[in-house]
């Protein structure tokens, strides 16, 4: 029988949808497992070979999950809203939910034909309102909470920090004022002192605009990356040297009144979880790091000649002796209070220069600029005059936006005051300052007393204990923990996002009822920004509320007394993509986000299948959204991706054709030159080619004539009858020509030939190049993997008894692949299949249960050519559930060894022993061995050296 993938994929694509083989339900006499691949956005572009990596990495795992008798939950959705789809309706005037069905439609039949085992049933859109209900519900619950320990006005008593009701809180400023609040741990934006009366005495906008420094999501002023191009907030990954990455337009730093998650409220938890999950090492010091837990000291400075104070954070209190200068962040209020007359212009340019420069790229780039303010500060240990500076490297969000400069033990300090001629002194005995900054975390300090208090002589260790006593009791400062993780802004400018569940009166936010939900998005006549600078649902004729009839109704009948202005902004990317894992679990239920009894079976993912570049973004705040989920009981695990795997990318290959300048020139149409003969010609330009027609490096001339119309005349220099073209490992990119688009793989070879080779290119965790000329060695094996199985099917009739051979293969085969699938070496696992079958072919091997058991191994990786054989060889239902087999030791036990012979320490023959022969056996069986007689002829043993297992070496002279 002939393979036939085609026939044999169509077939078993249909049965599965039929027969419903992927559907699952909760079931309380089987363990859970659930598999969850990172929620893909549908471009208009569809997948290409780089994306379905992760996804067949996860679907093999969720296969051998289910064949070793486990539930498995194997979800799909779409992470449906984005700006490109939004720019589109801009150029174009589509509705971007029409482009999106587009995107999805094509998306869903490339994902289909890979053979997925994805319960469909359970497809989320973030853009449906179904969906975004329950993005609305939680974040309105968030809006209604504040973060802290228990309150005296909590019913619950000594229990831990966590997110609690706002009316808690609002019940102890109506007693307390915020009278002893620090000591409840409660988050805040910023420290308040009010009495109780002065509370009770403000009218309901005052308190409401008081509560917003409390509650954890709430309307705050933040510097933000503002595109006016695109007429929207960016976060800092879609900004690239000041200009958005789509469609290049200039963004600058610019502060807005945006909405916000008190994120920050959970840092030391989003620390502590890390230390419960199975995520890498470099993964979580990745976050941590993003986190940044700092424990130091905020200290106060004065303003020469002013009344002005300021506060510092520094971890190294113990270091203010060494200060030098002091710096504020660009985005510092003390910038307009402290630049003075003289320094005016110069600091205005300084910080225009500035807005252009996103948070990242003012971290990563580590040139020194910055400007004097003309003011200066005192030191407080040695008051002496300290001069004031703006720089880049300062930012406002971490600590307080200004630091005290210790340049002798900072790199960053030094590099300024070397740039600026300031000074720099250092606190360490033997300090070289000369070239770099020292590292000053350990040695005798010196250079560091006023007289009244001194730490001079102390190791490092006790100048900081010393300081922080020091500082604590003069109330110079007091000890801190800080955090260099900020809270999210929540708020984006863009029509096509979640609404905000959101009315104003008197300038205040307010919840529309939580039983109105959801608050769909409205219908605009443009999806651009207003003339007027307001979002694009400033464009909505029907977006207000109102409180009587809880309904939206037309803008015109807005009165500020019972019809009030619905919210313009809309959430960000990452507002659906938060909790969407919780929503797989229980999809269709439109009383919760998740049945509490649905959630306590599936409790969490078991294994997240994603990419590095979420590490800092959406991997921090759906962590932060489970537990603020936790916190009030609505998801059962604090921790939302127990083990996580991260895939590396599969990068294109690149293929060249060579343009012979000169020749073109002269002939007046393109000439190009093969690869090998290119250096025989003097000028010569390599141009990217469409690498779908190339193959093996050999270019398809008269496609490349009717690729592009500049080359329909094109003139070749061929070698050996063909044209070679020249290749370069990219990034899979559409400008390189390099998108390999596998609907063409699994047209020409099948969907089973590409989930092979993608595994079998290297470690799932690794980038690697693609390269289609390495398929066709997958596809063989298939085939050969193929006609093995057929031909036991074929001889069904003779009962063949397995040899001791064919058993160990079999076994160790079993062994290996149950080993490699858990640490995800999918690749070894496919090698060690292909030395099976070669194996196995040897032995002329046709007996069924072997064949049938090797089909079960390879039904995780190519599940359609599995599904068929198993059904040849009479396989009872889905080769899906038929149980993962254990390996028997008692096959692989070796009853034979073969050694090496060599002569005088060269390896001249092997031979094979018993595996129980002793050394007098082995010994006398190679001295009598015809191949030994040629190297012994005329020489005499002076010994017989045996090395157990390994080789016999004979000493001859």
């Amino acid at each position: 029988m002939e393979y036939n993938f085609r026939d044999i994929e169509k077939k078993w694509q249909q049965r599965w949808i039929d027969q419903k083989t992927y559907r699952v339900t909760e079931d309380k006499d089987k363990k859970k497992f659930y598999v969850l691949n990172m929620f893909p956005y549908p471009s208009g572009a569809g997948l290409h070979v780089g994306h379905p990596l992760g996804y067949i990495a996860s679907d093999i795992y969720a296969r051998f999950k289910r064949q070793q008798g486990f539930n498995v939950l194997n979800p799909m959705g779409y992470d449906a809203y984005g700006l490109p789809a939004e720019q589109y309706a801009i150029q174009t005037g589509q509705h971007p939910a029409i482009t999106t069905e587009a995107n999805i439609k094509r998306y869903r039949e490339q994902l289909d034909k890979i053979g997925f085992s994805f319960d469909w049933e359970r497809e989320v859109r973030t853009c449906e309102p179904g969906y975004y209900h329950w993005t609305q519900w939680a974040f309105q619950k968030m809006f209604n909470s504040f973060y802290g320990s228990p309150l005296p006005t909590s019913p619950d008593k000594g229990g831990d920090a966590k997110a609690r009701p706002i009316h808690e809180l609002i019940a102890y400023l109506e007693q307390y004022g915020t009278e002893g609040l620090d000591s409840y741990g409660v988050a805040q934006s910023e420290e308040l002192s009010f009495t109780a009366d002065e509370w009770n005495a403000w009218n309901e906008k005052k308190q409401q605009e008081v509560l917003m420094n409390y509650r954890i999501a709430y309307l705050g002023e933040t510097m933000v990356n503002w595109c006016a191009g695109l007429g929207t907030v960016l976060a800092n990954d879609e900004v690239v040297d000041g200009v958005s990455v789509r469609g290049g337009f200039p963004v600058v730093q610019k502060k807005m009144r945006q909405w916000c998650l008190r994120v920050s409220a959970y840092a030391q938890r989003l620390l502590d979880g890390l230390d419960t999950i199975d995520w890498t090492d470099s993964l979580k010091e990745t976050q941590r790091n993003w986190i940044g837990r700092s424990e130091g000291t905020e200290m106060q400075f004065r303003v020469a000649d002013s009344d002005i104070e300021f506060t510092i954070f520094t971890t190294r209190a113990d270091t203010i002796f060494g200060v030098t200068f002091m710096v504020l962040a660009p985005e510092s209020e003390l910038v307009q209070q402290l630049t003075t007359a003289e320094q005016k212009a110069a600091v205005e340019e300084y910080l225009t220069y500035v807005k252009k420069r996103t948070e990242r790229e003012r971290q990563m780039d580590h040139k020194v600029t910055g400007v004097f303010s003309g003011s200066y500060a005192i030191n407080p240990l040695t008051n002496e005059k300290i001069p004031i500076w703006i720089a880049e490297y300062v930012l406002a969000g971490y600590g307080t936006g200004a630091i005290m400069a210790v340049p002798a033990h900072d790199s960053r300090d030094y590099a300024f005051a070397k740039h600026f001629n300031l000074p720099i002194i250092p606190l360490i005995e033997g300090a070289d300052i000369s070239e770099e900054s020292f590292d000053a975390k350990e040695g005798i300090v010196m250079n560091s007393s006023n007289g009244e208090f001194s730490l001079n002589g102390l190791t490092v260790k006790e100048a900081i204990q010393k300081t922080k006593e020091y500082v604590t009791e003069k109330k110079l400062g007091r000890v801190k923990v800080n955090y260099r993780l900020r809270d999210a802004i929540f708020s984006r400018q863009r029509y096509w996002g979640e609404p905000f569940p959101v009315y104003y009166k008197d300038g205040m936010p307010y919840m529309i009822p939580e039983d109105c939900l959801p608050l769909e998005l409205p219908e605009v006549s443009q999806y651009k920004p207003t003339e007027d600078g307001q979002p694009p649902l400033g464009h909505a004729t029907r977006w207000a509320w109102n409180t009587q009839t809880c309904s939206v109704v037309d803008c015109s009948t807005i009165d500020n007394k019972t019809v009030f202005p619905l919210e313009l902004n809309t959430m960000p990317g990452f507002a659906g993509s938060s909790a969407y894992y919780l929503r797989y679990m229980d999809p269709h239920n439109d009383k919760a986000l998740v049945d509490k009894d649905v959630d306590a079976y599936w409790q969490n993912v078991d294994l997240y299948v994603g990419g590095t570049e979420h590490a800092t973004g959406h991997l921090i705040y759906s962590r932060f959204w489970n537990k603020f989920l936790y916190d009030y009981g609505y998801s059962c695990k604090e921790e939302p991706f127990q083990k996580l795997v991260n895939q590396g990318m599969i990068q294109g290959r690149s293929n060249f054709v060579y343009r012979d300048n000169t020749a073109s020139k002269t002939k007046g149409h393109p000439v190009f030159v093969s690869l090998n003969l290119k250096k025989n010609y003097d000028d010569v330009t390599p141009i990217h080619v469409d690498v779908n027609i190339v193959s093996n490096d050999v270019l398809d001339i008269e496609a490349f004539k009717a690729w592009r119309p500049e080359y329909h005349d094109a003139e070749f220099v061929l070698e050996d009858g063909k044209y070679v073209c020249g290749w370069a490992i990219e990034k899979m990119s559409k400008s390189m020509f390099n998108v390999v688009n596998p609907d063409m793989i699994v047209e020409k070879y099948g969907a089973d030939t590409l989930r092979l080779y993608e595994m079998f290119l290297g470690p799932v965790e690794q980038s690697k190049p693609w390269d289609t000329n390495g398929i066709d060695g997958c596809h063989r094996f298939l085939k050969k993997f193929w006609n093995l199985c057929s031909a036991a099917c074929v001889d069904s009739g003779t009962a063949q008894t397995a040899t001791p051979e064919e058993l160990k293969s079999v076994h160790k085969l079993i062994k290996k692949i149950s080993q490699d699938i858990p640490q995800f070496s999918y690749n070894t696992s496919i090698s060690a299949f292909m030395i099976c079958v070669n194996e196995l072919s040897q032995q002329k091997s046709k007996n069924k249960e072997l064949m049938k058991t090797l089909v079960v191994l390879i039904a995780p990786f190519a599940p359609h050519i599995a599904e068929e054989l198993w059904e040849q060889l009479g396989g009872q239902g889905s080769v899906c559930d038929a149980s993962w087999p254990t390996w028997n030791e008692a096959y692989l036990v070796e009853n034979t060894i073969k050694l090496g012979v060599a002569f005088n320490g060269k390896t001249r023959f092997e031979m094979s022993f018993a595996a129980d022969a002793d050394n007098n056996t082995i010994q006398q069986a190679v001295l009598a061995d015809e191949k030994a007689a040629k190297y012994l002829e005329g020489k005499q043993v002076v010994k017989v050296i045996i090395v157990p297992k390994r080789m016999v070496n004979i000493v001859i002279k």
